[in-house]
């Protein structure tokens, strides 16, 4: 059995356990790897959990696309936030988080063989879905900033192209791309007859006066722009599997037979937490995200000793920043000897298939301000130690 051979042999091991099992075995590790948020989902969440068990028949398997109240919810949301209005051209689909949207999207617009457009550093995730369903992605190099390269991304379609996809807030970068470069790469999707998949799981964290951007509230984009959302980040629900994606109306079928064979419905009950959490005060995400601006100024200015040993490039978004060390170092290496030696984790830049030196992605969503401050001071000391050495 062990000569057979199969398609995950070619996908990449996920990152996020390999490096949970080196800080289990490395007690009183900061953790500034995961990309999840401290806080928890807000009150109106459990306050909902009664109405999901009031109904006896929630037991049974529900609409495969999601519950009404929850779609109801979701357009007014889309409507008020995004300027995305769903009409007789699109749909939303419910799903169990956004990497499932992003699979479901997948699994519909492509045959084995096909091209998807990746822009690194890419969400590994992304990529390891793509080798799944039999495709090949296509690199894209960004900027010196990591922003978008629109006139490189148009260079890199082929008749075997079928989508092109971006990360605004992005992941691994934080950086957020501008309003002009994403209509640009969504105007040449649809002009090249291809789907362009926004990923906007982190929608909600700009920083500095910076809007977020949706790509399906251009004018015009509806039948070729597919975009995906999350509840794990904003609200506090990573465990509870719920993200929703935006589809044109022609790939709903393609979409409902993925969705029902892998899932056959969204978790009812997660779908009851997250009509809730939808019902939650403003206040809940101004507080929550403007504690953790604070958070990313304490570690903007504890990063300040690391200039001349890293690159560090400016982050309006999410919660991360990605550092290039400037050392011949191994970026997996580098993380193994900060973990064990200093007790510290980051992911390496190679996950997110940066090859061409030493990158790391520092996550600070999930710290309080005095655990961050530490362990940021931990990494620039273990950068010092190692890296200066």
């Amino acid at each position: 059995m062990e000569s057979l051979t199969s398609r995950m042999q070619a996908v990449q091991s996920p990152i996020i356990p390999l490096v949970g099992e080196m800080i289990k075995n490395s007690p009183g590790t900061i953790s500034l790897g995961q990309g999840v948020v401290s806080y928890s989902p807000p009150p109106e969440a459990r306050e909902f959990l009664p109405k999901f068990l009031d109904e006896p028949t929630n037991n049974l398997y529900k609409s495969v696309e999601g519950i009404p109240q929850l779609l109801t919810a979701l357009a007014e949301k889309l409507q008020a936030f995004n300027g995305i209005e769903i009409n007789g051209e699109n749909s939303i689909v419910v799903t169990a988080g956004s990497n499932m949207g992003f699979m479901n999207a997948i699994l519909a617009i492509t045959n084995p063989g096909d091209e998807i457009i990746l822009n690194t550093p890419y969400y590994f995730n992304h990529e390891m879905a793509i080798a799944m369903a039999g495709c090949r992605p296509v690199l894209v190099a960004t900027d010196e900033n990591y922003q978008l390269r629109p006139d490189a991304i148009a260079k890199a379609i082929t008749t075997k192209t079928r989508a092109v996809v971006t990360i605004s807030p992005n992941n691994p970068t934080g950086v957020v791309y501008s309003e002009a470069a994403l209509h640009q790469v969504n105007q040449i999707c649809g002009d090249r007859s291809i789907y362009h998949i926004s990923d906007e799981a982190y929608e909600y964290f700009t920083y500095d006066g910076v809007k977020h951007i949706s790509p399906g509230a251009f004018d015009n984009s509806s039948e070729y722009t597919i975009s995906l959302y999350s509840l794990s980040k904003a609200y506090g629900f990573a465990s509870w599997r719920i993200g929703y994606m935006v589809i044109p109306k022609h790939l709903l079928v393609a979409i409902k037979k993925v969705q029902d064979t892998i899932l056959i419905c969204p978790p009812v009950i997660s779908q009851y937490a997250a009509l809730g959490a939808l019902q939650a005060k403003e206040e809940y995400l101004q507080s929550n995200i403007g504690a953790l601006a604070q958070v990313r100024q304490l570690v903007l200015d504890s990063l300040k000793p690391l200039q001349g040993l890293c690159s560090i490039t400016p982050a309006n978004g999410a919660f991360y920043f990605f550092l290039k060390v400037h050392t011949q170092m191994d970026a997996f290496e580098l993380v193994k000897k900060l973990i064990q030696e200093h007790k510290v984790a980051v992911i390496p830049g190679t996950t997110f298939g940066m090859d061409d030196g030493c990158y790391l992605r520092v996550a600070y969503g999930a710290l309080q301000k005095e655990t961050a401050k530490e362990g940021i001071e931990r990494l620039v000391q273990g950068l010092e130690t190692i890296v200066r050495n």
